[in-house]
C-alpha cells in the first residue's frame, strides 16, 4: 500500500532547468528526485512541488510530497535520497503524511527573498546567489515604492508570462526591504506569485532606488496591467524560496 510523504528540499538551482520537467534534458529538481526515488522503489514515481521554481531560482525550503510502496523507515528513505542525490540537491526532512495532503493545493503561502550585493568588496563565496547592481540603489525610496504593492492587485504589470490565460489577481502580504552589511535583501510574502513576478517585482523597485521610477508610479504600474511598463527582471540567481505555509 502507497503512502503519502511530506519532504523538505534544499537547492542550488545553478544548473538546473528549474524545477519543473523539461523536453530534452533530466537537468530538472523533479527530475533528479523521481528517478532516485524511481531507483529505491523499482516502480515510476511522481514528485508534486509546492511550485515551479524557474531555472537558476535556490530554495530553503521547497515543499514537495509524493506517494511510494516500500517497506523503508522514513530514516531510511531520507538517508537513500540524500546518498544519491547530486551535492547540491538535499532532504531536509522527509515524514509520512495524510494521504489527502498535496504540497501544492495546501499551501497557503510562500515567502521569497531576493538578494543584492552592494558593498565595495567582490563577494567572491557568495556570487552564485546574489544580484551585483551596477550602482547603489536608495533604500527608502525602495520600500516607499513598496508600500503601494502590499494587497491584493491585479499583478497582470508583473507577470512574465504573455500568454496567461488565469487570473493574475493576487495577494502580497509583506516587502521588507533590509541592508545588512553589503547585503540588500528584499523578502516577499504572499499568498502565490505569477510567473517571474518576484524577479520583475525586484527589478522595478531597484530601477525606483536608481532613481529612475518614483514610488508612486506603482499605482500607475498596477492599473496599467502591462508588462512593458514594469522593470527589468532581475537575474535568476538571486532568488530564493525560503519557506511555505500551511496550517
Amino acid at each position: 500500500m502507497k503512502q503519502n510523504y511530506k519532504m523538505v528540499l534544499a537547492y542550488d538551482g545553478s544548473r538546473y532547468y528549474g524545477w519543473e520537467h523539461q523536453p530534452n534534458t533530466d537537468l530538472t529538481i523533479q527530475g533528479k528526485l523521481e528517478s532516485v526515488l524511481s531507483q529505491m522503489t523499482g516502480k515510476d514515481v511522481e514528485v508534486i512541488g509546492a511550485g515551479r521554481t524557474d531555472a537558476g531560482v535556490h530554495a530553503k525550503g521547497m515543499v514537495a510530497n509524493v506517494h511510494l510502496e516500500t517497506d523503508k523507515t522514513e530514516a531510511e528513505i531520507l538517508e537513500y535520497l540524500n546518498h544519491y542525490l547530486p551535492e547540491d540537491i538535499c532532504v531536509m526532512d522527509l515524514r509520512a503524511c495524510s494521504d489527502r495532503f498535496h504540497s501544492r493545493y495546501n499551501a497557503l503561502g510562500k515567502t521569497y527573498c531576493y538578494t543584492c550585493y552592494v558593498g565595495d568588496k567582490k563577494p567572491v563565496f557568495t556570487r552564485r546567489f546574489v544580484y551585483i547592481p551596477e550602482q547603489k540603489p536608495d533604500v527608502e525610496r525602495m520600500r516607499k515604492a513598496a508600500e503601494y504593492l502590499i494587497g491584493t492587485h491585479d499583478f497582470a504589470s508583473f507577470c512574465g508570462n504573455p500568454k496567461m490565460k488565469k487570473s493574475t489577481v493576487r495577494r502580497v502580504d509583506s516587502i521588507r526591504i533590509e541592508q545588512k552589511g553589503g547585503y540588500l535583501n528584499l523578502t516577499y510574502h504572499g499568498t502565490g506569485f505569477l510567473q517571474y513576478m518576484v524577479r520583475i517585482l525586484t527589478g522595478t523597485l531597484l530601477e525606483v532606488g536608481f532613481g529612475l521610477r518614483t514610488p508612486e508610479s506603482m499605482e500607475e504600474l498596477l492599473e496599467a496591467k502591462s508588462r512593458l511598463l514594469a522593470g527589468f527582471t532581475a537575474p535568476a540567481k538571486g532568488l530564493c524560496l525560503m519557506e511555505v505555509d500551511y496550517e
